[in-house]
């Protein structure tokens, strides 16, 4: 099967090979969003207590959070090596090598000694794994959009996209839930050995995914556009950087304000209710999985409706909700006095805020840039997006509550702020919808804005 083209395939062989691209991309970015989301709540609960382990307990949490952060910074450069890989040689080749470099420094974590046992050895061994990790993950999502976007019906591209966007939150659902389970155990066993269960066990998703990528075959759109530029060969890097700068500029933009909200509920919260609103830890462990869960559900319905009315409208709307509901979120779980009340907030915040502003992303992006080109802009944007806010997001916000005397105005200003610098780089840029993904120049692909081929 890796050897065929598509062009081989009857239509209802290429239909069933649709289906199969959609559950790689589904899987792919499940693996990389659990293997994030364990990080970021590990951070959270538990390496700022055996690795990072300090009198001061803000000390220890900045710390902490601060190798999450190296994460980030090192998406970009595997954004840029892989993309451009996968601009040059195919997007599924490159796609099965992050899912390796990516799983096989997660099941290392679970491996990771305490400071106790080690002492600076411990935090060196996490950096250097988070580290690879990031590397592998810098072209994950990309490359997942990039492969479900380019295989889908042109008036389907929306939904078909959802695929990766639903599997980020399936594998935060995972993440979530397998730390929702494992904080419930006594601190002392949680903290000896618990937390490592959920990091080994992402050994399974790597199997199931990998067996499905061995399988498929290579993008429509790439083998197209290698036939279309075979005599004109142009490096990827140089042309997103010289030619198609604007798109980048619009990526970046949404990417910064999709990752501050996400990232307000994915990894701050979960200190933010324990270390300063003193509930429990397993409160906001139990509020992302919920929140998670109902956001998956909404990320194809708003796809779909990028298909009816554009990619633009829903993202703005995204960014929009988000900046006016933040107020009224920190609001009801400051005065929170349930679990409950805790996880409607977030639920809103994830469900139609984040929802509305990543649903779009897959085709959004993808249509954003030409297909020579397309994996190494895609990657390298988004990546950069996430260095400066996802990898700092939790930082600053723990930082200005903090500076804030345990308040979250500050946070929230934050966020708002996140989401004027989105608003404006999605509602300066283009709409997308319906461009012809194999074309090869930014003139073609603009040209080809609204059609269906």
């Amino acid at each position: 099967m890796s050897t065929l083209t598509t062009a081989k395939l009857t239509p209802t062989a290429a239909a069933a090979h649709r289906r199969r691209v959609l559950l790689a991309s589904l899987v792919g970015s499940a693996l990389e969003w659990y293997d994030f989301y364990l990080y970021g709540t590990a951070a959270a609960l538990v390496f700022n207590k055996i690795i990072f382990p300090s009198s001061d307990p803000t000390a220890s949490l900045l710390a902490s959070f601060g190798t999450l952060a190296i994460g980030y910074f090192v998406r970009p450069l595997g954004g840029l090596l892989f993309g451009r890989l996968g601009d040059l040689i195919g997007r599924k080749r490159v796609l099965i090598i992050t899912l390796l470099v990516m799983g096989a420094s997660t099941v290392g974590m679970a491996l990771v000694p305490t400071y106790e046992q080690v002492g600076v050895l411990a935090p060196v061994l996490l950096v250097v794994l988070r580290a690879v990790q990031g590397l592998g993950a810098g072209a994950e999502y990309g490359g997942a959009a990039i492969l479900a976007a380019e295989f889908s019906q042109p008036r389907r591209r929306g939904l078909f996209g959802a695929a990766p966007s639903v599997g980020v939150y399936l594998g935060i659902l995972l993440a979530s839930g397998a730390f929702a389970l494992v904080t419930r155990l006594p601190e002392d066993q949680f903290l000896a050995w618990g937390w490592r269960i959920p990091f080994a066990a992402s050994v399974l998703v790597i199997a199931v995914a990998l067996v499905i990528r061995l399988r498929l075959t290579e993008s429509p759109a790439f083998e197209a556009a290698q036939e279309r530029s075979r005599a004109a060969e142009v490096s990827p890097v140089r042309q997103v950087v010289r030619t198609e700068w604007r798109a980048g500029l619009v990526v970046f933009g949404l990417q910064t304000a999709q990752n501050v909200v996400a990232y307000l509920n994915l990894t701050f919260l979960a200190a933010y209710l324990t270390d300063t609103l003193e509930l429990s830890s397993s409160t906001g462990p139990v509020a992302v999985t919920v929140g998670t869960a109902v956001t998956a559900v909404a990320l194809p319905v708003f796809a779909h409706l990028t298909d009816r009315v554009g990619r633009k409208p829903v993202a703005l709307a995204g960014i929009l909700f988000s900046a006016a509901f933040v107020f009224p979120y920190f609001w009801v779980i400051d005065h929170a006095h349930t679990s409950l009340t805790v996880t409607l907030a977030v639920v809103v915040s994830m469900g139609i805020g984040v929802g509305c502003m990543f649903a779009p992303q897959a085709a959004y992006f993808s249509e954003l840039f030409t297909a020579r080109s397309r994996f190494t802009g895609l990657a390298l944007y988004r990546e950069v997006a996430g260095a400066v806010t996802g990898g700092l997001t939790p930082l600053i916000a723990v930082a200005l509550v903090a500076a804030t005397g345990g308040r979250s105005w500050g946070v929230a200003l934050f966020v708002i702020a996140s989401c004027v610098v989105g608003g404006l780089a999605v509602g300066l840029g283009p709409e997308t919808r319906g461009r012809d993904l194999a074309a090869t120049t930014v003139d073609a692909l603009r040209a080809s804005t609204g059609t269906y081929r």
